[in-house]
């Protein structure tokens, strides 16, 4: 749709502003001052210049920008934020609204350990897989 976001596109960001929300509102304090810094962008769809070697056409959600423990690090930084892929996110969902919430969630809180440096394994500790 040109100029706009369509009503499906419009509902999932909707759905998925409300579970980043939700999550954000849920940790604790500490984490939640540094998850509340961080802009959530709501993209449809990676661009072809994001997917490479190293980022699989099927990802639900990247972190770019400038980890936490990195900031100021670098001259020109590029400003931190989490992308969430919808229509990625409601493809593995298969369309059923409960699981595109969950795997929101699931996909901010994954995306939002990057940013505050945690490894794979931190995030499995923390039950964030």
């Amino acid at each position: 749709m040109v100029g706009g976001m369509s009503g499906f596109e419009d509902r999932l960001k909707r759905i998925a502003d409300r579970e980043v929300e939700r999550a954000v509102g849920e940790l604790p304090e500490e984490i939640r001052r540094e998850a509340e810094s961080v802009p959530v962008v709501c993209e449809m769809r990676p661009t072809d210049e994001m997917i490479g070697p190293d980022i699989d056409e099927d990802i639900l959600g990247l972190f770019v920008g400038e980890p936490l423990a990195d900031r100021g690090a670098t001259l020109d930084p590029m400003p931190a934020q989490i992308l969430l892929f919808l229509e990625k996110l409601w493809d593995y969902a298969e369309g059923a609204e409960g699981v595109f919430r969950e795997e929101v969630r699931i996909t901010y809180l994954h995306e939002l350990g990057h940013y505050l440096g945690w490894d794979e394994d931190d995030m499995v500790l923390r039950d964030i897989d």
